[in-house]
C-alpha cells in the first residue's frame, strides 16, 4: 500500500516492519522525526520494542552494542555531530561483530554551525569498519533498512543505512509499504547468539596481544570485502517478493554513453533528468548511481566505467587537502 511519507518516516516504518526489539537514540537535526515516529509506535502499542532515551549518541551505541549482543534487533540514527560524537564506539560495534543497523541523515559537520546537507559526515565514518549504504529517495530508504538487516545478521557487521538530510529526511512522497507478512516472508525473527548468559557468568576480558589484535582486523576486512555477494544475494531475494532491486551501482542510460556521470544520494533523481535531456540533444552521457561504499564495490565500477572516456563524479562532501571523496575513491 502507497502512503505519504518523509524519508525519515519511512525509515521508521522500515523498523517497525523489521520486528526491531531495541532502539537508543539521542535526537538531533534532521534525524529527530525518526526517533519521534518510532517512539510513537512504541507508545501507542503498534511496535513492540523497548525505547531508550540515552543521554548522548556515545551512549546510544553504547547502549545499542549491549542490546545487540543479548540476541536481539537493534536500532540507532543520528547526524552530523552525533555520528562524531559516536566514533570510539562505532569501533566498537564493528570490532565485536554485532549487527547493529543506524540510519544515518547527512547533515554538514561545525564548525561552522550549519544545517545543509553533506556526506562528510558519514564519509568521515568510513574506516571504522561499517557497512555504508547511500539511498536515494524515502521508497529506497525504507528497503535499505529492511535488506540491511537481512545482510548484517549474515554476515555480522553493522551498516549504516544513509540519506541526505531535508533533500530525502523530510521531502514527502508516496512510498510503497509492504505488508508485515511481506516482510516476514524475507527477514524472519533473528537467531543471534546471546553472549550475555546471566545463569553462568563470566568475565570476558578485550585484551589482546599484537598478533590476535591482527587476526581480528584480518577477518573483519576479509569478511566486509566478501560482504558484497551478501548484499547482491538480500537485493535479489528483495526483488523476488517486492519486485524493487537496486543493486551496489545502477546504470542509467550507460549503453553507448561517452561520458558518465557518477552520482550518490537524492542527486541522482535530478542527475537523471539532466541525462535524459542531453541524451535527447544528441550527448552520450550516462549516469551510474553509487549505492554501496563499503564495501567499495571497484570491480562493478570498473565493469561499467571500462569503456567511458570522460566520467564526472558529484561529490557533495570534502576531505580536506584532497577532494571529493566519491572521487577520491
Amino acid at each position: 500500500m502507497k502512503e505519504l511519507l518523509s524519508g525519515n518516516h519511512a525509515i521508521a516504518e522500515a523498523v517497525r516492519l523489521s520486528k526491531v526489539q531495541f532502539i537508543a537514540a539521542y535526537p538531533i537535526t534532521p534525524q529527530t522525526p525518526i526517533y519521534e515516529r518510532i517512539s510513537q509506535m512504541v507508545s501507542d502499542g503498534t511496535m513492540d520494542a523497548h525505547m531508550m532515551r540515552a543521554e548522548s549518541e556515545h551512549s546510544a551505541m553504547a547502549a545499542c552494542i549491549a542490546a545487540s549482543m543479548t540476541g536481539v534487533r537493534v536500532f540507532t540514527a543520528t547526524s552530523s555531530q552525533g555520528l562524531a560524537l559516536m566514533h570510539e564506539m562505532l569501533h566498537f560495534a564493528s570490532g565485536n561483530r554485532v549487527p547493529i543497523v543506524m540510519a544515518c541523515v547527512n547533515r554538514v559537520v561545525a564548525a561552522p554551525w550549519a544545517f545543509g546537507s553533506d556526506q562528510t559526515d558519514t564519509l568521515s565514518q568510513r574506516d571504522t569498519g561499517w557497512m555504508q549504504l547511500y539511498c536515494e529517495d524515502g521508497q529506497e530508504a525504507l528497503d535499505t533498512v529492511i535488506q540491511a538487516y537481512w545482510i548484517c545478521e549474515k554476515v555480522r557487521i553493522p551498516a549504516m543505512v544513509i540519506i541526505d538530510g531535508f533533500y530525502t529526511s523530510h521531502f514527502i512522497e508516496p512510498v510503497e509499504v509492504p505488508t508485515e507478512d511481506e516482510v516476514d516472508r524475507y527477514l524472519p525473527l533473528p537467531s543471534l547468539p546471546n553472549r550475555f548468559q546471566f545463569s553462568d557468568p563470566a568475565f570476558l576480558t578485550n585484551v589482546v596481544d599484537a598478533y590476535q589484535y591482527t587476526e581480528f582486523k584480518r577477518r573483519l576486512f576479509e569478511d566486509l570485502r566478501a560482504a558484497k555477494e551478501v548484499v547482491r544475494e538480500a537485493d535479489r531475494r528483495f526483488e523476488e517478493i517486492f519486485e524493487r532491486s537496486y543493486g551496489m551501482v545502477e546504470p542509467f542510460e550507460m549503453e553507448g554513453a561517452e561520458c558518465a556521470i557518477v552520482t550518490s544520494g537524492s542527486i541522482t533523481s535530478c542527475a537523471r533528468i539532466a541525462v535524459r535531456r542531453l541524451r535527447e540533444k544528441g550527448f552520450g552521457v550516462g549516469l551510474l548511481k553509487v549505492k554501496l561504499f563499503r564495501p567499495f564495490p571497484s570491480e562493478e565500477l570498473r565493469e561499467h566505467l571500462k569503456d567511458i572516456r570522460r566520467v564526472v563524479v558529484i561529490d557533495r562532501n570534502l576531505s580536506a587537502g584532497k577532494g571529493g571523496i566519491f572521487w577520491d575513491e
